[in-house]
């Protein structure tokens, strides 16, 4: 199984993509992870640009969502909410509608902030916004708040707990995405 992994956060020193990268570190045996490092470069949502040859990096990102047996989206939180490049990243990934690369996707969120919430607001947000873009989504949440002392300066997970609800998190997406078994 394969899952791709998609940062909200740009920052070279992302808590996010930390975040990603220490999930990648504890999958299930048979699973891997993959992180797509193109976000920034990904344009603004145009729907006259979003035709046959839509922008190279937006058709990449359709690409790696669409090869991924499951999208495990990290996201600080901004003013509440989650970060423009990630809902941009969503919106090309939905379109067409009912067919784009998120389509009947199974997805997970996590976040982290160096806030007392880990960024639980954004999470919620992006959990709705992907149902409502039409994947299926682990209804959890993975908070990890006061991230500046979770991680180490290179970016490695310190935290044992941390990791602990981390790795049950990961287990529940992997169930999450096996096919339903056929009933005799």
């Amino acid at each position: 199984m394969r899952i791709l992994g998609i940062s909200g956060s740009l920052r070279a020193g992302s808590h996010n993509t930390a975040l990603l990268r220490a999930a990648g570190e504890l999958l299930p045996a048979g699973v891997e992870l993959e992180l797509f490092e193109e976000l920034e470069a990904v344009p603004p949502y145009n729907q006259d640009r979003d035709h046959d040859a839509p922008p190279a990096a937006a058709a990449r990102l359709r690409e790696a969502i669409a090869a991924a047996d499951v999208v495990l989206f990290a996201t600080p939180e901004y003013n509440g909410s989650i970060p423009g490049v990630l809902k941009n990243a969503i919106d090309w990934a939905t379109r067409p509608a009912r067919e784009g690369a998120l389509w009947g996707k199974t997805a997970g969120v996590v976040g982290a902030s160096t806030g007392a919430y880990g960024a639980l607001w954004a999470q919620a947000e992006l959990r709705k916004t992907l149902g409502v873009a039409g994947a299926r989504v682990l209804a959890s949440d993975l908070p990890v708040a006061r991230a500046h002392e979770a991680f180490d300066d290179a970016g490695r997970l310190l935290d044992a707990a941390v990791a602990g609800r981390l790795e049950r998190h990961l287990e529940a997406l992997v169930e999450l995405a096996q096919p339903a078994p056929i009933a005799a």
